[in-house]
């Protein structure tokens, strides 16, 4: 996983937990219908995981780390598919999910090409119609001290559209949260 130390203590803890909960997800979906089939990419330790299990009726999450994706089953593998694979290729079957979700994740991806590969694989194993949400922090002084030794690709919110569009979404939208300035996007296959 790409991440440091501290980071990962802070990814895998209670509280991270509870501001996904209570914030992340909450801004990232605000007005979104997920549907009944939702795959969630990159989901690290689970904090995002475990509310998306309550809110929709099948979750499959794809973690590219194989010790993460372990613990993830044995955690949540009776209510969620986990698979470990990367969430550029995941071998999962066209057309097949109703929603594509991926939160603080991204900027882990260490180019930006491999993320314009995630947007394609999302792309191409949603239904069309289907959604492509996320969220992902932007660079602060806070946020650069966390990824110290440490993978930190953050997106660009001025180039986010056009990345997704090549990648055959419509519908684009990119917003930065007023108070964390944090980025949410949302984007649809048409």
């Amino acid at each position: 996983m790409p991440m440091n130390r501290a980071h990962r203590r802070l990814c895998s803890s209670e509280k991270w937990a509870q501001t996904t909960k209570d914030h992340i997800i909450p801004w990232t979906l605000d007005g979104l219908e997920l549907g009944d089939d939702v795959l969630e990419i990159g989901p690290g330790y689970g904090a995002n995981l475990r509310v998306l299990i309550e809110q929709v009726p099948r979750v499959t999450a794809v973690e590219i780390d194989r010790a993460t994706a372990a613990l993830l089953e044995e955690k949540w593998g009776d209510r969620a598919r986990i698979l470990h694979a990367d969430g550029a290729a995941t071998s999962l079957p066209d057309e097949t999910f109703s929603a594509a979700v991926c939160f603080i994740m991204l900027h882990h991806v260490p180019t930006a090409a491999h993320q314009d590969r995630i947007f394609a694989e999302a792309y191409r194993v949603l239904r069309p119609g289907g959604v492509f949400a996320g969220a992902d922090s932007q660079p602060g002084l806070r946020f650069r001290l966390l990824h110290f030794r440490d993978t930190m690709n953050t997106l660009d919110p001025a180039e986010l559209p056009d990345r997704l569009a090549k990648a055959g979404f419509t519908d684009v939208s990119v917003d930065l949260h007023p108070a964390t300035g944090g980025l949410r996007f949302r984007a649809r296959r048409p």
